[in-house]
């Protein structure tokens, strides 16, 4: 199969490498010219997963348009604050027919959409069917180096769904399928602003106790979230959603959790966000679900003491306090079952 990336950053090399290792031939739009001379020079991105020797296969090039010609696939692998941007370029040099998988976490800078809903968009796809979303606990650096993990991939469309997850599993990649693409993307958006508030706790020296009533919490918090705006509460508890959620908050890999580590330590939301280099998506993911839930009337305690940091409205110490002195509640059957279901 021909399949055409776009974006080489950490996920869309990882997932590059993955499908030329699987006998696809896969062409790579890099936005920096020296990343495409890398690839092609010396099989090594000399920005992202530096470490890593690239399998042949691949053609890079800072040309949109020689990266999408004659292929099969493409895949999205774009930042959310540029996914509008990118996909709007790509439209021209896409047809109808070509099949789409986005690798993006987060919800649409300008819109707070999700981001299927923007490529679809711009593409001028149906929004239900047009493009397919993967998400799962794949971290680039382990996927990268053929280290086992499992992935969802979501679509309208359960036969693109089905074709994509014949061409892209492997020995080390597993994918299983999935009809809900809300629950699927709000697991994979949601799961980056708990992440957050997970590397404060680390910051600040806290314990495992404390992580794991956060994490249990925040999956609580994603699925009502992800409810009210249509999801299938079941999905959150699948890899998309538990699975994405415990490997993000826990993960020296994870750039959300140590972006949140930082400020945690005392560092301050611009300074930190200025000294790293690869996009932290949690912190746009975090003002997109404040925005959002503020029409849903949906409770989300630990999204709303995120944001209050990153705004410097507070500290991370005043956030954990805040959580744990709010009003005092059963965990019961129907507790739990009103948290996931909303009834």
């Amino acid at each position: 199969m021909k399949v055409g990336v776009v974006g080489a950053g950490s996920w869309g090399t990882a997932m590059a490498a993955h499908l030329a290792l699987s006998g696809h031939q896969v062409g790579i739009w890099a936005r920096e010219p020296e990343v495409a001379e890398g690839i092609n020079g010396e099989g090594r991105n000399p920005l992202f997963l530096k470490d890593i020797q690239l399998p042949s296969g691949i053609e890079a090039c800072a040309e949109l348009s020689r990266a999408l010609r004659e292929k099969q696939v493409v895949v999205m692998a774009v930042p959310s604050r540029w996914t509008r941007e990118v996909a709007r370029e790509a439209a021209g040099y896409i047809p109808r027919e070509t099949a789409i998988l986005n690798l993006a976490k987060g919800f649409d800078y300008g819109t707070n959409r999700r981001l299927s809903e923007t490529i679809s968009e711009e593409l001028k796809r149906d929004a239900a069917t047009g493009v397919a979303v993967l998400s799962g606990p794949n971290h680039a650096e382990e996927v990268a180096r053929g280290i086992p993990s499992a992935t969802v991939i979501a679509c309208g469309d359960p036969a693109l769904s089905r074709d994509l997850q014949a061409s892209f599993s492997s020995s080390y990649f597993r994918i299983y399928t999935n009809s809900d693409v809300i629950g699927v993307e709000v697991g994979g958006a949601y799961k980056n602003v708990i992440a957050l508030a997970a590397g404060m706790l680390d910051g600040l020296g806290l314990g495992d106790n404390t992580k794991a009533s956060l994490i249990t919490r925040g999956l609580a918090e994603m699925a009502r979230f992800g409810s009210a705006l249509g999801a299938n509460p079941i999905t959150f508890s699948g890899l998309s959603g538990m699975g994405d959620l415990i490997v993000t908050c826990i993960s020296r890999h994870s750039r959300n959790r140590g972006f949140g580590e930082r400020l945690g330590a005392g560092g301050s939301p611009a300074a930190v966000l200025e000294e790293t280099r690869m996009v932290v998506e949690g912190v746009f993911a975090t003002r997109a679900v404040v925005e959002i839930a503020r029409g849903l009337d949906v409770e989300i305690p630990i999204a709303k003491g995120v944001k209050a940091v990153l705004d410097e409205a507070a500290s991370p110490a005043e956030m954990v306090e805040k959580l744990m002195t709010r009003r005092l509640k059963e965990e019961t059957e129907e507790s739990l079952y009103r948290d996931f279901l909303l009834k």
